[in-house]
């Protein structure tokens, strides 16, 4: 961790330039230009809206829609950071063969690029949250922590497969794949309030209930989001028992994600 954040505050220039030349590509000949970075998120909240409409997903006193994207806009910020992240350093192949610097630095402009389009869409839900008479309270204080932590997890997962993608190509192919299925194993159509009930309360899963959500809240995605909900829309702290599990996780992988991609640096120039 010590020498990711070196390495970022060291090459901060690089990576400013390449967050801005990724951004002037991806919208520079877009009609719609960074609208298109709050176009996935409120697509999806309003298509959960309407099957929510139908199915039933009780929310308690916070309105679905602004619960729902609320929570897409850490999933989308993850899911997007993470895809890029992996496919970051074959997509810059004619630096890698020209210069050398440490290649971190792609999985890290990767993620800048993706918080100039997170920070669009805390305006979107400014203009939610001013729709529904809500008013954010003290715990917002808490959200660079929870950016921080997403962006730790997305890390995780960029290191590993950006190594991997530079000799297998179908990784960065998969992995999109694979994130929008893990959407439905995180609390973003639904609350994990209801997840809890199930298990906790209700133990829907029998003697194996706690077993089963401790398992559920493995998964990094489930404390961050409810943690964003929490502290934007309720004004209560984080849940940390929630949390905990993932953290853990994280903090287990991340040193064996990050020490693979320095391994496999070194050769990165020879294979791709």
């Amino acid at each position: 961790m010590l020498n990711i954040a070196k390495n970022l505050y060291s090459y901060r220039e690089l990576i400013a330039a390449l967050a801005w030349k990724n951004i002037a590509i991806r919208y520079k000949q877009a009609y719609l230009g960074l609208a298109w970075a709050v176009i996935k998120p409120v697509t999806l909240m309003l298509i959960f809206t309407l099957v929510r409409s139908f199915v039933g997903i009780e929310t308690g006193d916070v309105p679905y829609p602004i619960l729902t994207f609320a929570a897409l806009m850490p999933w989308v910020f993850f899911q997007e950071s993470a895809s890029e992240g992996v496919a970051s350093v074959t997509s810059n192949a004619p630096l890698i063969r020209k210069i050398y610097f440490p290649r971190e630095v792609f999985p890290l402009t990767a993620m800048v690029t993706k918080l100039v389009e997170l920070t669009i869409s805390f305006f979107i839900l400014a203009g939610l949250m001013i729709y529904y008479h809500m008013a954010p309270t003290i715990q917002v204080l808490w959200i660079p922590v929870i950016i921080l932590y997403t962006m730790i997890v997305a890390l995780t997962i960029s290191f590993f497969g950006a190594a991997i993608n530079v000799y297998y190509r179908d990784m960065s192919a998969a992995l999109p794949v694979v994130l929008s299925l893990a959407m439905y194993a995180s609390p973003v159509m639904y609350p994990l309030s209801l997840v809890q009930n199930k298990l906790l309360v209700e133990h829907a899963g029998g003697e194996w209930s706690e077993t089963l959500y401790k398992i559920y809240t493995l998964n990094p995605l489930a404390g961050i989001i409810d943690s964003f909900q929490r502290v934007l829309l309720k004004g209560v702290p984080p849940d940390f028992a929630s949390m905990w599990p993932g953290v853990t996780l994280t903090l287990l992988i991340l040193p064996m994600s990050y020490w693979y991609f320095k391994k496999a640096e070194y050769y990165f120039a020879d294979v791709i």
